[in-house]
């Protein structure tokens, strides 16, 4: 990256960073009031309800980690692009009202309103901790590198400086804003997302007389893999059942993007029933629209460039965006073309940011209502709301701690770790709680707990651990799992503890679960009040 787009790339940084910061400040909340903190009022209308679910849907694993897949294994890629669709699409048909009907604040409030207690709130926050965490440090370590990238740092000084500051301005966006200030950043992000990646796409294709089927050729030339570029299986090539090995990724894909806390936080935002659902048809219209751009800079980036060189600059892929939007410029770009590709950059740092705010205020809201309000019944809504501020700033922190400490690791493990929790534990216990009469709470923690340990313990024995070049501890093989990710045990495994430890539950208990599900269903399934 030449001196004058870099210079461009830090002014730009630094306009996005006060503008953003300006956002917070004036949307933050006016009042302690809990509900404006932690809903906004419902004040969103569905478009830009919708906008910031697709904000928070589409973080910078989906922009540089699925890219990168597409740009080196083609096809696979694709179908993992379209298992992010699908995964909203998920949350839109079948839990997005539920959820909006049973929810006030947190996915605790969800569980607790079929299982009242500490305990269950206090598990739902473990598990919101366990799983927002590792996604948390994969974004915040890839926030500190871009910013390295951008700027041409090289010194691990430096970078573990960029990944302090930007974990900085993350936690004050989810102290500051609140629900309403994450959101309008969130907005911000799409719109400019969307904006610069259709812009890129449309000059990809220009270069290829607007042929899709030239494009194709082109990548599956340039991929140095024949025809086995645009075919299934190359991701699982080496996997002992290929087949399963993908089906349990992408099922793990969709059932854990729909389950995870800080998207499904987003449906307590919405006024009512028909607004969420509006809400959810344009995330879904956005997240669609934004599988096609990154599937087409995917394999426009191995046509122009070639896997190899792609490979070259980041084994997983995760510069393939940034390297496919300056390739299709040229060495000479023009000055539109320059802050063209600058607003891509600053697309992508915003990513960064957004989505790190927006879990940290899932995991401080969490924290503050479901552990220390449910502990302290006579907590003020004043003093519950300086609680989630605090717990933004120490979750924050512990996060860029560790962030600091596994910077120069693999990261792919986390994000596999942080999806294969959404759906071994979160998508079995909210599945259960919204639609089955007898779950009782024995069922749900075991669902809760048990899906969480089988998945961590799962995880160390993959090969994204050790066992491989691109694990997190190459230097070690102490791999005895032999697939991708424990979706293929451990959804089974979260699904089948929830119904054994209902079907071991007293009868009496299995009864009290029916009568307290039959009391509540009018609302939870149409938003409205039991009648006497």
């Amino acid at each position: 990256m030449d001196d004058a787009t870099r210079s461009t790339s830090l002014v730009a940084f630094t306009a996005v960073v006060t503008l953003t910061l300006l956002l917070c400040v004036m949307t933050g909340p006016e009042r302690d009031d809990l509900g404006e903190f932690y809903t906004g009022y419902g004040r969103l209308t569905p478009l830009r309800n919708g906008l910031a679910i697709a904000g928070d849907y589409i973080s910078a694993a989906t922009v540089l980690g699925t890219t990168g897949v597409i740009a080196l294994l083609g096809y696979d890629g694709v179908v993992l692009a379209l298992s992010t669709a699908l995964s909203l699409m998920l949350l839109m048909f079948l839990l997005a009202e539920p959820l909006r009907n049973t929810g006030r604040f947190t996915m605790g409030d969800v569980l607790a309103r079929r299982m009242p207690g500490r305990l269950v709130r206090v598990t739902a926050s473990a598990a919101t901790l366990a799983a927002l965490l590792p996604l948390m440090l994969v974004q915040l370590a890839g926030a500190g590198d871009l910013l390295a990238f951008i700027l041409g740092f090289t010194s691990p000084g430096l970078k573990t400086g960029c990944v302090v500051a930007l974990g900085a301005l993350m936690i004050s966006y989810a102290a500051i804003g609140g629900m309403k200030g994450t959101a309008l950043i969130q907005i911000l992000k799409v719109v400019i997302l969307l904006g610069s990646g259709l812009a890129v796409a449309a000059l990809i294709l220009r270069r290829y007389d607007w042929d899709p089927g030239a494009l194709l050729a082109a990548a599956r030339a340039g991929s140095g893999l024949g025809p086995a570029f645009l075919e299934s299986g190359l991701q699982f090539r080496d996997s002992p059942a290929p087949r399963l090995d993908m089906i349990s990724s992408e099922l793990t894909v969709v059932l854990g993007g729909a389950c995870l806390p800080h998207i499904t936080m987003r449906m307590y935002t919405a006024r009512g029933a028909p607004a969420i659902r509006r809400s959810m048809s344009w995330a879904v219209a956005c997240v669609a629209l934004f599988v096609l751009v990154i599937t087409v800079i995917g394999f426009g980036a191995t046509a122009m460039l070639g896997r190899k060189e792609i490979a070259g600059h980041d084994p997983q892929g995760n510069t393939a965006y940034l390297l496919g939007s300056r390739a299709v410029f040229g060495a000479d770009a023009s000055t539109a073309e320059t802050l063209l590709f600058t607003t891509v950059t600053t697309a992508i740092f915003l990513t960064l940011l957004a989505s790190v705010a927006g879990m940290i205020l899932a995991c401080a809201n969490s924290l503050a209502h479901d552990v220390f309000a449910a502990c302290r019944r006579d907590l003020s809504p004043r003093r519950e709301m300086a609680l989630a501020r605090g717990c933004a700033l120490a979750v924050g922190a512990g996060a860029i701690c560790l962030a600091v400490l596994i910077q120069d690791r693999s990261l792919q493990p986390l994000v596999t770790l942080s999806f294969c929790l959404g759906a071994s534990a979160l998508a079995p216990a909210l599945g259960y709680a919204l639609f089955w009469r007898r779950f009782t709470r024995a069922g749900l923690l075991a669902t809760l707990i048990g899906g969480t340990v089988g998945c961590a313990v799962l995880m160390t024995g993959t090969n994204l651990v050790s066992g491989s070049a691109g694990a997190a501890f190459p230097e070690h093989d102490f791999a005895w799992f032999p697939f991708t990710t424990t979706g293929v045990v451990s959804i089974p495994l979260g699904f089948f503890l929830g119904w054994i430890g209902t079907v071991l539950s007293r009868r009496g208990a299995r009864r009290e679960a029916q009568r307290r599900y039959e009391a509540v269903e009018p609302w939870l399934l149409a938003g409205r009040t039991p009648t006497p």
